[in-house]
């Protein structure tokens, strides 16, 4: 049987027909109803500690968008036009500082993590000093992004953070709080399909700041304030009810979901000794996918191409990474990307589920035994010279 990279499971509108009846009977489809209201209150008491504030939207992107204008706000002299991020990420994050009025300027990854390198983007704040209007940090693959480094960077230059955090809702620290409860700057989640937290469509914003939540609630709804009239920039990012019913059922079973993957990306990391994991950064981290480098003697096509004849599903994220990619090559600046161009060219994805098995998770990892018993080894470099090529 086949195996696809990506096996999207959202919560059957078939059976939520009562649900569906309540929307119908209420007359309220969108514009943050009752169903919405009640999807908010759940995620912020369940995945945020109860504290703060959540704000539901309609993709991740606009809520990137509105958090990034609420963050620099209107800078009529023009000096601070660049949003530092990194290039290993998804085109969304660089697409919602440039619809801001930003050119992405891109820091290098660290090597184990595959998170934003604190080093490279210290050498950037250094060089661009009073240029940058907002840090965009993003937390690779569902992982925990150190928030409090961010915190600390943004007191010291007086930049603002927005959190590109799209797959890791579910996440837990290494202390084993959920990952973003009490994040001082606002943190933006995704729920679409492919996400581990799978809706179909939609997002949220979640900050340790009612007050700043409620000028992007406003901001979504037309920049209006009361009465119903713009008093800001605004424009639509509501969830509209039938979304919000999806994702409320997808609370019900997210810790089973959690739980599963994380067994599943158990076994992968068990059975490829000889593959390289992103490193962990906390006590879960809420994987959309498995995301590994071969060993260094095995090509990253040789190893996709002997997936694809078994009828087994593959990615490369994020390859190419975005300042390889043609938009951004003239619509960016960048740092120096060692390891993020080491990383991306070698990076497989592999595929995981909320209905795959064990036994599929097995037939994934001997087709990559043997073709890592096939590779050639002649003329490999010594372990710690191959360290070096990704370190």
């Amino acid at each position: 049987m086949p195996i696809p990279f990506l096996r999207p499971t959202p919560c059957r509108l078939s059976g939520l027909a009562d649900g569906l009846r309540e929307i119908e009977d209420s007359g309220t489809f969108s514009n943050f109803g009752p169903v919405n209201t009640r999807f908010e209150a759940r995620l912020l008491a369940e995945r945020f500690e109860g504290t703060g504030s959540v704000l539901t939207v309609n993709n991740a992107t606009i809520g990137l968008m509105m958090a990034i204008r609420a963050a620099v706000g209107a800078d009529p002299s023009g000096t601070r036009r660049y949003a530092l991020m990194p290039s290993f990420t998804f085109a969304a994050t660089a697409h919602a500082a440039i619809w801001c009025g930003l050119t992405p300027l891109f820091c290098d990854i660290d090597p184990d993590t595959w998170m934003p390198c604190l080093e490279s983007l210290e050498r950037l704040l250094h060089l661009y000093r009073d240029q940058i209007a907002v840090m965009v940090p993003c937390a690779t693959f569902g992982a925990n992004l150190d928030l409090r480094a961010y915190a600390r960077l943004s007191a010291q230059w007086g930049i603002p953070v927005v959190v590109d955090a799209a797959a890791s809702l579910g996440a837990l620290d290494p202390d084993g709080r959920p990952f973003a409860a009490g994040a001082p700057f606002p943190v933006v989640f995704s729920m679409h399909a492919t996400k581990t937290f799978a809706v179909g469509e939609g997002g949220f914003v979640y900050a340790d700041d009612p007050a700043l939540v409620a000028t992007l609630r406003e901001m979504a709804n037309f920049g209006f304030g009361q009465p119903r009239s713009a008093t800001m920039l605004g424009i639509n990012g509501k969830l509209s009810e039938v979304m919000a019913l999806l994702a409320l059922a997808k609370l019900d079973e997210f810790d089973a979901v959690l739980q599963r993957r994380g067994q599943l990306e158990a076994l992968y990391r068990a059975q490829l000794p000889g593959w390289t994991f992103q490193a962990a950064t906390g006590l879960r981290h809420a994987a959309p996918f498995v995301a590994v480098l071969p060993p260094a003697h095995v090509a990253r096509t040789t190893a996709r191409e002997a997936l694809s004849r078994r009828e087994i599903g593959s990615g490369a994220y994020f390859s190419p990474h975005l300042a390889e990619q043609p938009y951004f090559q003239s619509t960016a600046v960048a740092g120096a990307l060692r390891h993020t161009a080491a990383v991306a060219r070698r990076i497989v994805a592999l595929p995981i589920a909320d209905t795959m098995t064990e036994a599929e998770v097995a037939e994934v990892c001997d087709v990559l035994h043997a073709v890592e018993a096939a590779a050639p080894t002649r003329g490999m470099r010594p372990a710690a010279a191959l360290a070096g090529a990704v370190n």
